[in-house]
């Protein structure tokens, strides 16, 4: 169902975080405390103030500032699980993404076609053994019942039709695809923000800049990053979300992150894709890189799965070994070769998988854990972006049931974020696809021309995100609430408008 509540509540900006942080330091009661501002945090966020608690997040950084902002914006299936013989998580992801794209967040998700060109390096038992998952995909989706009309069924295609989708792909010997549908972000981090701002829409204080130290159970010591001002806050139960950094507010906890690359291309040097080009590694039989159609102009190239062992860093960074590896795996499939000169940039998040002792990041289980330390603080690892409602209902519960306090039923099934409604006219169409329903309150804001020319970013997203979203300065604006930032060119064309939103 479309949410009610108006713009006006669910605005998140400097002076509504100034109030709150003033509402904490006189004692305003806690309820329910949330330590991480990724999509998990905000999830968890968002559930237990829907169901009617005093709930407070704080976040050392930004919204997305970490792992939330680096993945492939799609909404899986779990058809990998499926293939590795996971039957439950397949299942939960199939449900959970027909959530998002029909209750939650439709407007910032669509059906993504993704394209298996039959090559000659495709043998007969290859082919037979991606129309098997292809299937198996298709009876995921039925028994989540998200409709056809939402998810397309797979099905081959002929060489003509692949070209159209993804007019890059090499030609010779090329026999047609295989043709399957997956549910693709518009941006992972506008999600984030979005259930961010939904949440302070049911009364919860959403406050970035925070940082959070000495955590137990039942109080946390909070710090102003802006001011250095502390103060120290209690509260009936605490659940840490922090993602790859929860071993950091709970030393019990033990993850093993591994560190999935992309690469960021032209989409014209591609030809202008609609569909992601999906190739199978060489040696693999149930993973692939894919050439994902992405907003702004852009394709990314991904992914890796790397063990990420030592000190986790604010920034993940490639490595050449993984450029060089996603570059040689698409190749295989295109027409002609992409270089090093191709990449206009590169992205690397960590995914905080728990450790379970030896093995390859890639063969780690990528299902979630709600985790009690003995100083009671409620932990929640693992899992991955499409599972984030689930997480945050079972991370919840747990949370309720040790601090002994009184909550109504998750309703996070059927509540749809800021911008679900229905999108209008006359507006620009990469506009409406950020922010549907919310486009008309956005194109208010501020002007509709280019921040920049050839970047469709308007100058109003970016007055929007200083007094709705809780951007505080021009790298929120530039890194997250748009991803303008990913390409240093853009970042650099683009950085007098973003510093001029804050005048």
């Amino acid at each position: 169902m479309p949410s009610a509540i108006g713009p006006t509540a669910t605005a998140l900006n400097a002076d509504r975080r100034s109030r709150e942080l003033a509402e904490l330091g006189d004692g305003a009661p806690i309820d329910l405390l949330v330590i991480g501002g990724g999509i998990t945090g905000v999830g968890v966020a968002l559930d237990a103030a829907s169901r009617g608690l005093r709930t407070v997040l704080v976040e050392r950084r930004d919204l997305a500032f970490g792992t939330s902002r680096w993945s492939s914006k799609l909404a899986h299936g779990g058809l990998r699980y499926l293939a590795s013989g996971n039957v439950g998580i397949a299942r939960e992801s199939a449900v959970e993404r027909g959530i998002l794209m029909t209750r939650t967040a439709p407007h910032l998700i669509r059906a993504l076609p993704q394209l298996v060109p039959l090559l000659p390096s495709v043998g007969r038992f290859e082919k037979t053994l991606v129309r098997t998952g292809f299937l198996a995909g298709d009876v995921l989706r039925a028994t989540a019942r998200t409709p056809a009309s939402v998810l397309p069924r797979s099905r081959r295609i002929g060489a003509s039709e692949a070209i159209g989708l993804a007019p890059a792909v090499r030609r010779d010997g090329l026999r047609g695809g295989l043709l399957a549908y997956d549910g693709q972000l518009i941006d992972d981090a506008r999600l984030v923000v979005a259930i961010a701002r939904t949440a302070a829409g049911h009364g919860a204080k959403i406050l970035t800049r925070v940082a959070a130290h000495g955590v137990t159970g039942d109080s946390v010591r909070l710090r102003d990053e802006l001011t250095g001002e502390e103060l120290t806050v209690r509260a009936r139960s605490v659940v840490n979300a922090a993602g790859v950094w929860a071993g950091q507010v709970d030393p019990d906890i033990a993850l093993k992150p591994s560190r999935g690359t992309h690469l960021v291309l032209s989409a014209e040097r591609l030809g202008n894709p609609t569909a992601a080009l999906t190739v199978p590694i060489p040696g693999e039989t149930n993973r692939f890189v894919f050439a994902l159609p992405a907003q702004l102009g852009r394709v990314y190239l991904g992914l890796t799965d790397e063990a990420a062992p030592g000190e986790i860093p604010d920034v993940p960074v490639a490595t050449d070994s993984e450029i060089d590896f996603l570059l040689s795996t698409v190749n295989t499939a295109l027409g002609a070769d992409l270089t090093r000169a191709d990449v206009l940039a590169t992205y690397a998040g960590l995914r905080p998988l728990l450790d379970t002792g030896d093995g390859a990041t890639a063969d780690l289980s990528r299902n979630h854990a709600v985790l009690t330390s003995g100083t009671g603080v409620i932990s929640v690892v693992g899992g991955k972006l499409t599972t984030y409602r689930k997480m945050a209902q079972d991370a919840v519960d747990a949370a309720v049931r040790a601090g002994g306090i009184g909550a109504g039923s998750c309703v996070t099934t059927n509540l749809s974020v800021v911008g679900a409604g229905p999108a209008p006219s006359g507006l620009p169409a990469s506009l409406v696809a950020r922010y549907g329903g919310e486009s008309a309150t956005v194109a208010l804001a501020g002007a509709l021309d280019p921040v920049a020319d050839g970047i469709d970013v308007t100058r109003a997203e970016l007055a929007f995100a200083v007094t709705h979203e809780g951007a505080l300065d021009a790298d929120d604006l530039l890194d997250r609430r748009t991803r303008i930032g990913l390409v240093p060119g853009d970042r650099e064309r683009a950085l007098p408008a973003a510093q001029e939103a804050f005048g």
